[in-house]
């Protein structure tokens, strides 16, 4: 309830009857002030008049009057200039540190807001707000498709600059360990991140004209060279596999040289996995982009067209694995094992932008963050459920960039049901009663006919 007062009193919804203060003193909003979603009063350096009085400063919400109490709000001095406590109930005063009391407003929720909340929020529907998709306005479908994709791009940053941390501030570590994770394709994706972290790019390095050497330090690191890493059913394989036992020797070696462990290889997922899609066959190609010299974030960043970047991804296996998908498992026909053209579209939008667009806020430059964009504007839009059924609701997709907002708009808005802080939600919420009957109307209307 506490946020739907919040969402009122942000967007001025009031009742036509005049506002007073539960001791009758007049009350007129000329600004909510700045909704703060920090620590402290919940809005910022809102204007109000009091029986004529201007008042500057800021407002608290709650539910219960005695929230104030409950929150600690009397002692704290965060608080000390609140002007206007606005309540769902007045169940109490409220007072300064001081003693002195603050003025108090119940605001009342409109019905037709009331109603509209509690469908949004019971719905079982996806998306819950579709049935005022199809007569949304342009304007607001596309300033808030804009705003999402802003908005997914600065909370990937924000992830990607966290990883730079852990990285010790290496960037083309960072841009390794990106890549790696999104080579996951989504169910090994933690286990990818993880792989990447453990390799000691610096040490790899000394081994780069190598590509058995890099082999083994990154089979190694994975732990897929591991005795229990081989399938029951090809154990017997294993035991004669030159590939396997040169490559177990070389990493026993460099473990040894750089004091290195492998990662737990029971945290690799197979199920539901196409064999092109296995652990080993994605590093064998990350081995490979390594060796080749394009697994590097300073081409990345001067390339200057998709096609150029797409070219810089594409990759393929070494001869063992041409013919193989795990250790020991020898398959019937060769295969490169390229990259297909929705994986390297799917590795763009999830790497590459991303890392561009944070590296650009990194350096400031802005160049590189329009890049980004544009390279998100130029691939065609995922395919996937949630993609799916917002185009069933009307919300159609242009570009990866449109399907990058949708996928926002569902993880942040919809699935939290954090529908008051949508634009689709408000408009939702804010259908009056004549907009309702309206609706039901043209409802009926189609069912006549």
């Amino acid at each position: 309830m506490e946020q739907l007062l919040h969402y009122v009193w942000k967007h001025k919804i009031f009742p036509l009857t005049e506002l007073r203060t539960t001791d009758g003193r007049l009350v007129e909003v000329i600004s909510p002030g700045l909704h703060n979603h920090d620590a402290g009063p919940d809005f910022f350096n809102a204007k109000i008049l009091i029986d004529g009085t201007l008042w500057v400063g800021n407002v608290e919400i709650h539910d219960y009057s005695a929230n104030w109490y409950r929150h600690l709000h009397a002692t704290d001095p965060a608080y000390a200039n609140v002007i206007l406590h606005v309540v769902g109930v007045a169940d109490c005063a409220v007072a300064y540190p001081d003693g002195t009391h603050i003025p108090q407003l119940v605001l009342p929720v409109p019905d037709y807001v009331l109603k509209n909340y509690d469908e949004l929020a019971r719905s079982d529907a996806f998306p819950r707000c579709k049935h005022v998709l199809p007569d949304m306005p342009k304007l607001t479908v596309h300033s808030w498709m804009s705003a999402l994709q802003v908005e997914r791009l600065e909370q990937r940053t924000e992830q990607i600059m966290k990883r730079r941390e852990v990285c010790d501030k290496n960037w083309e570590h960072t841009f390794f360990v990106t890549l790696a994770r999104n080579f996951g394709f989504g169910i090994n994706g933690d286990a990818f991140e993880r792989w990447a972290n453990s390799v000691p790019l610096s040490a790899v390095a000394k081994h780069r004209d190598s590509l058995f050497q890099i082999e083994a330090i990154f089979f190694g690191q994975a732990g897929l060279l591991e005795p229990g890493a081989i399938p029951s059913v090809y154990a017997e394989n294993a035991l004669t596999d030159e590939y396997l036992l040169s490559l177990r020797k070389e990493y026993r070696y460099l473990q040894h040289k750089f004091s290195i462990s492998p990662m737990d290889s029971s945290l690799w997922r197979f199920m539901r996995l196409r064999p092109q899609n296995f652990p080993h066959i994605r590093i064998a190609q990350l081995a490979m982009l390594y060796y080749e010299q394009r697994l590097n974030l300073s081409r990345l960043v001067n390339a200057e067209s998709l096609p150029e970047v797409c070219d810089l991804l594409r990759t393929r296996v070494s001869d063992y694995w041409r013919t193989h998908y795990t250790f020991a498992s020898t398959s019937s026909a060769e295969n490169d094992k390229n990259l297909s053209v929705s994986s390297l579209n799917l590795i763009v939008i999830n790497s590459v932008v991303p890392i561009l667009f944070a590296y650009g806020r990194y350096k400031s430059e802005e160049h590189l963050c329009e890049k980004a964009i544009r390279f998100l504007e130029s691939l065609r839009p995922e395919s996937n459920h949630i993609i799916r059924s917002w185009d069933a609701a009307g919300i159609k997709c242009e570009s990866a960039a449109d399907s990058q907002a949708l996928i926002q708009l569902t993880r942040n808005y919809c699935e939290p049901h954090n529908c008051l802080r949508c634009r689709f939600g408000n408009e939702f919420i804010r259908r009056t009663p004549d907009l309702l009957r309206e609706e039901e109307g043209i409802k009926e209307l189609k069912i006549e006919n």
